[in-house]
Parts: C-alpha cells; sequence; structure tokens
C-alpha cells in the first residue's frame, strides 16, 4: 500500500518517540521533525539522543527535547514525572512512538536465562505499561492523538530459539489492541507497526551473517510510521500492520 502524508501533516504535534537514539527511532524522529512535529527524544544514551538532537537542529526542524531514560531500570514513579516534564513543558502530548525494544539472546527456550527473559520483558512489555498508562490522561486531551507500538514479524508466528523477544512481541500485541478497543471512543488511534527486516544494529546482532544491503534502511519504511501518526489514519485502530507486507 502507497502511504500518502501531506508534509506538515505533524505541524504543532508533540511526539514522544522511544529508542530515539539509533535505528529505526532515530529515522522515525528525524521524519516526524521533518513534517514539523516537536519531537521528545527518549533513550538510554545520552549521546546518541543529543547527535540526533544536532541533527535535526541543523536541518532547520522544529526543536526537539531530550528525555534521557533507562527503560530497563525505570519506575512507574520515572514515567509519571516525566510525564509530568513534557506537560510542564509544551503543555500538550500528541504520539507516542514505542520503538525501544531489546532482543536478548537467541537460544534454545529450554536454555533461555531468567535475567534475559526478566530483561526483555522488562524494556518490551513492562515499561511500555508503565509509560502508556503514565501518558494516558494528557494523549486523551489531544484532539488526534497517536499511540504506536512496534511488533515482529515472530510477534505473529512464534518461531524457534526466538524466546523471550517474540514472547514479548505477543504480548505487545495483546496490550496494542487491549488499549486500542479501551480508546475506540475517544479522539485517540492506537496501531502496531512490524517493521520485517531493516539495516539496522538488532537486525545485524540477530543476523551477522547477513549482508545488510539486501535489507531495507530505515527511511524506506517510514511512510507507514508517518501515515499512523498522522491525520490520515484517524479511522486506522488495532492494527498491527507490516511495514514491508509479503
Amino acid at each position: 500500500m502507497n502511504y500518502q502524508t501531506a508534509a506538515d501533516s505533524l505541524k504543532d504535534r508533540v511526539i514522544l518517540v522511544t529508542g530515539a537514539g539509533d535505528g529505526i527511532g532515530r529515522q522515525a524522529a528525524i521524519s516526524y521533525a521533518a513534517h514539523g512535529a516537536t519531537v521528545i527524544l527518549l533513550g538510554r544514551t545520552v549521546a546518541k539522543l543529543e547527535a540526533v538532537y544536532d541533527e535535526i537542529e541543523a536541518l532547520g526542524y522544529p526543536q526537539p527535547a531530550i528525555i534521557p531514560l533507562d527503560m530497563k531500570g525505570a519506575s512507574k514513579q520515572n514515567y509519571l514525572d516525566m510525564t509530568d516534564t513534557i506537560n510542564d513543558q509544551f503543555g500538550r502530548l500528541d504520539g507516542v512512538l514505542h520503538n525501544a525494544s531489546l532482543l536478548g539472546v537467541l537460544s534454545p527456550f529450554d536454555q533461555l536465562g531468567e535475567d534475559t527473559f526478566d530483561e526483555v520483558m522488562q524494556v518490551n512489555v513492562k515499561a511500555q505499561f508503565l509509560l502508556t498508562q503514565a501518558i494516558m490522561p494528557l494523549i486523551k486531551k489531544s484532539e488526534d492523538g497517536r499511540i504506536i507500538f512496534t511488533s515482529s514479524t515472530v510477534g505473529h508466528d512464534g518461531r524457534a530459539f526466538w524466546g523471550a523477544y517474540a514472547i514479548s512481541k505477543f504480548a505487545t500485541e495483546g496490550m496494542m489492541q487491549v488499549v486500542a478497543d479501551e480508546l475506540s471512543g475517544t479522539s485517540v488511534r492506537v496501531n502496531a507497526i512490524n517493521p520485517g527486516g531493516t539495516r539496522t544494529g538488532m537486525r545485524a546482532k540477530a543476523y551477522p551473517g547477513e549482508n545488510p544491503k539486501t535489507l531495507k534502511t530505515p527511511a524506506d519504511i517510514m511512510p507507514l510510521y508517518l501515515y499512523l501518526m498522522g491525520p490520515e489514519s484517524k479511522d486506522v485502530n488495532g492494527q498491527c500492520i507490516d511495514a514491508q507486507p509479503k
């Protein structure tokens, strides 16, 4: 499908992007800013966030903001404080892209470490639960709010050795569907994206022998990210859409 968005489709919107330091999160933050959004960059590595901040500024897009937060250790109170900060600074929140994820370790199920399982579930599921809960009152005030989760092909069909990551993505899709159904009577739309094989560090870790040149770049899959964050998708809710349909 050809997802079209107007050049200024995100003008005056405030959008939070998690895992904004590199990969798909970095590209989404830049693309959202290019379409007029004020982007809040959330991640654990300040130097990476600052590099994205500088890039957005250099391109002349709206001035972004940085929230350093390690989702592995963040508490419910951290997310409530974050929401208060966003409200104090901007007075609004119109969109959230849940992009941050941990791959964990690819291993046989019976050899999957409890620590790995807990870490992956913490970042990929619990942190997203706490963050979404915290921002809910603020995003409900938006005239056209958007929450986008990130799934995976192994979040539709479990695959050998994908262990905690696959399980976490099934949980992510379930959470998206629950939240979408609850907010179906509001102005907030909730969906998920399966990016597919994309040229990122996480993909290289999962498939070390793969030639990255055979993969689409994060920029290639941005039309769907822009469409689901913008006004054009006001009738789409509770869907998980493949950015690279087979």
